[in-house]
């Protein structure tokens, strides 16, 4: 479990000290005003090794916090890019045409790989054709639906089992200005009757194998389904289990030993 250094009195040197941090194995490193500079160490790399390292300064350590099920480890949220939707911290001034999110405890910070995977899915889909609804299945802090009414689709729909999720996912709809066009339910898949001509769900790999059969049930006429959270190794297991329901492969994309892939229904 990584770790967090923070050190006082930096700035004399503060170039240095990023660069040591960074050779010991930093896996973030940023100031904090007005003078120190904080890191997250791997926990390969004793406390005592950095004071040594940086001229026996005084450092303090303290737990770090992880993000996105503790899967991503940065000290803060930052901006990021992916295709034609940026991310900001909530924050930071709102951009024209960005995403706001504040920092919750749901995932999709955008950080993760599995989510920036599926905002590229998303991204590609809506330059080819624009539906009238997106369904967001385990929304999470809601991020993949916003993208998608940021980009222009008209509504969405984001369900998630689990309430604070919900909540989180509320809250940036109306930090966002989408909270009338994000209707959000608690429940799975099964939970809704409707078909929707997208339908996202960036999940874990076994969850995605269990619901295919209600996950496929909410995809419409030649619609498309999106799947992220899908390690390499089990790429083929998830990729039958829709193939077996009537679901059409036609893309994919992968990084960082994730994969995502894009179906077409054949009905």
């Amino acid at each position: 479990m990584p770790y967090r250094v923070d050190l006082v009195d930096a700035h004399r040197d503060a170039d240095a000290v990023f660069d040591r941090l960074i050779e010991l194995g930093a896996l973030d490193v940023e100031h904090v005003p007005p003078r120190g500079i904080a890191a997250l160490m791997p926990d390969s790399i004793a406390p005592d090794a950095i004071a040594k390292a940086l001229g026996e300064r005084r450092i303090s350590i303290s737990p770090a916090v992880g993000r996105d099920d503790d899967s991503v480890w940065v000290l803060s949220p930052r901006p990021i890019r992916v295709g034609r939707v940026r991310i900001v911290p909530a924050p930071i001034a709102t951009e024209p045409g960005a995403i706001a999110l504040i920092d919750g405890p749901a995932f999709g910070t955008g950080l993760h790989p599995t989510t920036m995977l599926c905002l590229e899915a998303v991204d590609d889909a809506l330059q080819v054709t624009m539906p009238d609804a997106v369904l967001d299945v385990g929304t999470g802090s809601g991020v993949l639906a916003l993208a998608a009414l940021i980009l222009g689709v008209p509504r969405a729909i984001g369900i998630d089992l689990a309430p604070d999720a919900l909540h989180v996912a509320r809250t940036n709809a109306g930090v966002n200005g989408l909270g009338a066009r994000l209707h959000l339910v608690c429940g799975g898949p099964d939970a809704l009757a409707a078909s929707f001509p997208l339908v996202l769900a960036n999940l874990q790999a076994a969850p995605l194998i269990e619901i295919a059969g209600h996950l496929v049930r909410r995809v419409g006429h030649h619609g498309h389904l999106v799947l992220s959270g899908i390690p390499l190794g089990v790429d083929g297991d998830v990729d039958r289990a829709y193939r077996r329901l009537g679901m059409r492969r036609v893309d994919d994309k992968a990084r960082g030993g994730w994969v995502a892939q894009v179906f077409q229904a054949s009905w």
